[in-house]
């Protein structure tokens, strides 16, 4: 039972499913990345899960999220706090009538503090519902080495590798005062947030591998913790990471 778009509402009628909803943004990633990076990989998160738990049902991306860092960049669509917040709560609401569970799958860090607010308000209604990063260990900040090697293995066409460059370089805990008072644009001019140079597909394929399987034990461990965010089970090594 996989993709919801293909479905028909007797499929659903008595299944009461775990739904998957990959949540990402539109947003400036360099001059050598789409705009729909954070889509994309929420998406091959949410199709690992799938692959390996055919049972799951995976819908459309929420696309849109809470990207106001990037606005001095062209191309950035952000829908803003609240109007995600009240997005993912009314889909929540609306998706627990007919499925057991709801998993959101976060290709975007700017949208972590919304998402605890959603998913807090809707397990404290009485839903079961979660969500998981797309976190790779070790990751850099933004259209650095791990995002573009994940989009190298991806989508290689839509990787500009002639634009690749670095941008700013320094640990992100000495960005954020700059980046919290102006965005992205005020510590990077060409809006990346690590070295894209030497990212390969290769890399990219071991890294969304590593980000599924860590995505997979949390999903079948189920163990939402404070803000609703699947823990890893207990002695594994995403646990201890």
């Amino acid at each position: 039972m996989p993709l919801l778009r293909e479905l028909t509402w007797p499929d659903l009628r008595d299944a009461r499913p775990t739904l998957v909803v990959p949540v990402g943004s539109v947003e400036q990633h360099g001059p050598h990345l789409p705009l729909d990076t954070d889509v994309r990989i929420a998406d091959a998160v949410a199709a690992g899960l799938l692959a390996a738990e055919p049972a799951l049902v995976v819908a459309p991306a929420v696309a849109y999220g809470a990207a106001g860092e990037h606005e001095g960049f062209p191309g950035t669509v952000s829908i803003g706090h609240e109007a995600l917040r009240s997005l993912l709560v009314e889909y929540g609401r609306s998706a627990c009538r007919w499925a057991a569970r709801l998993l959101f799958v976060n290709g975007h860090g700017g949208n972590v503090a919304t998402l605890v607010e959603a998913v807090d308000l809707l397990r404290y209604e009485g839903r079961d519902v979660g969500w998981i990063p797309c976190a790779a260990p070790g990751a850099d900040a933004h259209a650095g080495r791990t995002e573009t090697s994940l989009l190298a293995a991806l989508a290689p066409d839509a990787v500009r590798g002639d634009r690749a460059a670095p941008g700013a370089t320094a640990p992100l805990a000495e960005l954020l005062p700059a980046l919290r008072a102006g965005g992205t644009a005020a510590v990077s001019a060409n809006g990346v947030l690590g070295d894209p140079t030497g990212a390969s597909g290769d890399e990219g394929r071991a890294l969304l591998a590593t980000v599924v399987d860590t995505a997979l034990a949390a999903l079948r461990a189920w163990d939402p913790g404070p803000g609703g965010r699947l823990r890893p089970p207990r002695g594994s090594r995403a646990a201890t990471a």
